[in-house]
């Protein structure tokens, strides 16, 4: 049955703003989800998708990367943003080619990101031809023509650059690498560049491996866990019912954050009894800390652990662990025992109380879990953060042992895995070698793009096809009129998507859009069922069966629409036997088990009702794989962010009711805005001491280092409990405002997380609220 999408766009004067929540999910998400879904999917569709997410035999969330509980599933085993997730994916609305018809493409430029996204699933691959003023439908196989006459004109595969989302399977990710790599380049940017690079940076210098060391089983074996730069509650809420079992069994929580999160305060789990009468207050100690202070903080902390052991010698570092497993102590202790206890506290704005408190816990503690997410890696210095807080459980022990480690929190479901299988610019000579052995190719050697330097490749006209599986990618990177400029400087953008997003709206000179199926549609092959496998943020792979009927006839699987493209580029003699990966998804898993490490009798082991555990030296046997054979402890010169006379540090978040570009309605209740996107959470101290008060309309003004200035207009200011110096805003909305060049130091991130601003009047009425300029 065909539904419409809503006609009307956001209108930010209707925003309100209430007093934050002080409790996460309970009866209101369970209202809330159910809501969603029937006005998506109606209520059969609803009650028969939601009964399959996540359980065995079912379908991995298309949202967060969070992973299931080993052994028994609880019936609703998934949050309130994984259910908006399914409908927004499982929706009855559809984008047709009627659609297209009665709006321009200027008219669809002009709609917010929200708007595009509520109209459904696309149904027919289209086409933009130069100088059109409308997609047109197009045939599938003219559609893979027209691909490879742009990339057969290029001077070299180098000028073509092909982005993945974190939502692709493990099955599409090793094909569609294989693809790019047959085709004869690396450019091969995913969206893992913008979250966890910083992670996988610091951890495989760390421990050797870019992964985290926990399983979700650990968590229940800890007795604290720090959990900083992070929401677990909006951002992957099933985290809470981990954190709550872990409370339950005796552990100690601290939240490290410049914004109080609800969920980390108070969770109501509503999936048992008391859930829906009370609630659980997760975290046990909340430590405000300023933006760009956690480095300081962790070398502190590490200061003080020095301390302690001094104290009472051979009670805090473990030196078996350190002697045995660990190089650079000496150098690491030399550095953290000269750091400055004030300069710790003006970075981090805590007191000595709290640091104090906190290295306590630290050194009488048995078993440690460090948990970060976006508010670490998004920072001009987050490498060396990740890196001092790994110091910490090196200094106690903590890696390689139960109920401790590292754990880097992912954002989309699938990102881990498809780095796991080969999406990366910078693969290892060990990876390509095993690929061009097994299916007898020769890949390329030289280091492609990474997402800021494919924008860059772009603009400069060094790159002049695009090619995007799954994503957003206009709305997900930073510096948007640069980044929309550099697109529209493309000869060709392809947009390989489940439904109408910003990126198809700003183009190459040609542009298609490929529709394909998403986690919960069918996938039939020549009439036989096919299923896909994810890998979660524990290193956990397990299969995914889509079983709903998909919107129209005229959608192809990711995996068909890549070997499909293969064989129209690559020709009949390549020697990959693209034509029966399509009809059978387990020759792919055959193929991947001969060249990913530890992938070896995938299709077997894929089949048990948990998956299996990918390898992970440090944690399976404390064998570390760096350059020194050994855990390396970092020195850093300790590093944080000021503030400016006059000026705020931004960081850019997300709402309760959107995950990462995608804008599933417009209230963020548990911070109390509702019914609109565009606002500034500051302290009040700050606003009144720029003269304005609570509820103006103001301008952000981002200032950059050589000089340059770009705008977003007309936010409403929010009091809110920030750090004095600090302000919040939501992405994608402030994107704009993220210079391309600020990027971290070592994993080439943009840092979203300290954009300096100023704040302007908003005087100019009838402006264009979404608006951005950039001006020297």
């Amino acid at each position: 049955m065909h539904r419409n999408g809503p006609t009307q766009d956001i209108d930010e004067s209707e925003l309100t703003v209430t007093q934050p929540k002080e409790q996460a999910a309970g009866v209101t998400a369970v209202a809330v989800a159910l809501k969603r879904g029937v006005e998506e999917m109606g209520v059969l569709r609803t009650a028969r998708t939601l009964a399959r997410l996540n359980q065995v035999h079912g379908f991995d969330c298309p949202g967060c990367a969070w992973p299931e509980p080993t052994g028994h599933r609880r019936p609703a085993e998934f949050c309130e943003n994984g259910a908006k997730a399914v409908a927004e994916e499982a929706t009855l609305r559809t984008v047709t080619p009627e659609f297209f018809a009665q709006h321009s493409i200027e008219e669809l430029a002009s709609k917010s990101g929200y708007w595009l996204g509520q109209q459904g699933r696309l149904t027919h691959p289209m086409v933009l031809r130069p100088g059109a003023t409308h997609y047109l439908p197009i045939e599938w196989d003219e559609a893979y023509q027209l691909i490879v006459e742009h990339l057969r004109a290029l001077e070299s595969p180098d000028e073509a650059v092909f982005y993945t989302s974190g939502r692709t399977a493990n099955e599409t990710a090793f094909l569609y690498q294989l693809l790019v790599r047959s085709f004869g380049t690396n450019n091969l940017p995913d969206c893992s560049n913008m979250c966890h690079e910083s992670s996988g940076a610091a951890l495989t210098s760390s421990i050797g491996i870019g992964k985290g060391s926990v399983s979700i089983d650990d968590f229940g074996k800890a007795d604290l866990i720090i959990v900083a730069g992070q929401n677990p509650g909006t951002n992957h809420p099933r985290m809470l019912s981990a954190l709550a079992g872990a409370k339950a069994n005796g552990a100690k929580v601290i939240a490290v954050n410049p914004l109080p999160e609800t969920g980390l305060l108070g969770f109501r789990d509503p999936q048992t009894l008391t859930g829906f009468t009370s609630g659980v207050a997760i975290a046990d100690d909340f430590l405000q800390i300023r933006l760009g202070g956690d480095m300081a903080l962790f070398q502190g902390l590490g200061k003080l652990l020095f301390e302690a052991e001094d104290r009472a010698p051979g009670t805090v570092v473990d030196r078996e662990f350190v002697d045995a497993h660990c190089a650079g102590f000496a150098e690491y202790e030399k550095n953290v025992r000269a750091v400055d206890l004030g300069t710790v506290r003006a970075a981090t704005g805590l007191t000595d109380d709290d640091l104090y408190r906190t290295s306590t816990l630290l050194a009488e503690s048995k078993n440690i879990i460090i948990c970060w997410a976006m508010g670490l890696t998004q920072q001009k210095h987050g490498v060396a953060t990740i890196e001092e807080a790994t110091n910490l459980l090196l200094l106690r022990g903590m890696i390689g042992k139960p109920g401790a480690g590292v754990c880097p929190v992912r954002g989309h479901s699938n990102v881990q895995g498809d780095r796991t299988m080969g999406i990366w610019e910078k693969m290892p000579d060990t990876f390509l070698d095993a690929l061009d052995r097994e299916l007898g190719i020769a890949s390329p050697r030289k280091h492609g793009y990474d997402t800021v330097d494919a924008i860059r490749a772009m603009r400069a006209g060094a790159a002049r096809v695009f090619f995007g599986m799954g994503g957003n990618f206009v709305s997900a990177t930073p510096d948007t009129g640069v980044t929309e400029a550099a697109l529209r400087s493309c000869a060709l953008t392809v947009q390989v998507s489940t439904k109408l997003n910003r990126s198809h709206v700003v183009h190459g000179t040609t542009a298609l859009i490929l529709p394909t199926l998403g986690r919960t549609d069918l996938d039939l092959q020549n009439g036989a069922k096919q299923q896909v496998s994810v890998e979660d943020s524990m290193s956990m792979v397990h299969l995914s069966t889509g079983r709903l009927k998909p919107v129209s006839e005229h959608l192809r699987s990711e995996v068909a629409i890549v070997c499909e493209l293969a064989q129209t580029l690559l020709g009949a003699d390549h020697p990959v036997p693209w034509a029966q990966y399509q009809l059978d998804y387990d020759k792919i898993r055959d193929a991947i088990a001969r060249v990913v490490p530890g992938c070896d009798d995938y299709n077997k082991r894929v089949r048990d009702r948990n998956g299996f555990v990918l390898p992970h030296p440090p944690r399976d046997s404390r064998e570390f794989r760096t350059a020194t054979g050994k855990a390396n402890f970092a020195v850093n010169e300790l590093t944080w962010t000021p503030v400016p006379a006059g000026r705020l540090i931004l960081q850019t978040l997300r709402s309760h009711d959107q995950y990462n570009t995608t804008i599933y309605g417009l209230d963020d209740r548990y911070r109390g805005v509702h019914g609109g996107r565009k606002v500034v959470l500051m302290n009040i101290d700050d606003i009144t001491e720029f003269g304005f008060v609570d509820g103006d309309l103001v301008n952000l003004v981002s200032e950059w280092t050589d000089g340059t200035e770009r705008k977003v207009t007309g936010f409403r200011i929010v009091e809110y409990s920030t750090p004095r110096g600090n302000a919040a805003a939501y992405y994608p909305e402030t994107n704009p405002l993220v210079p391309l060049d600020h990027v971290a130091a070592r994993s080439n991130t943009p840092v979203s997380k300290a954009v300096t601003i100023r704040l302007e009047p908003h005087v100019h009425v009838g402006q264009d609220p979404s608006a951005s300029e950039a001006r020297s």
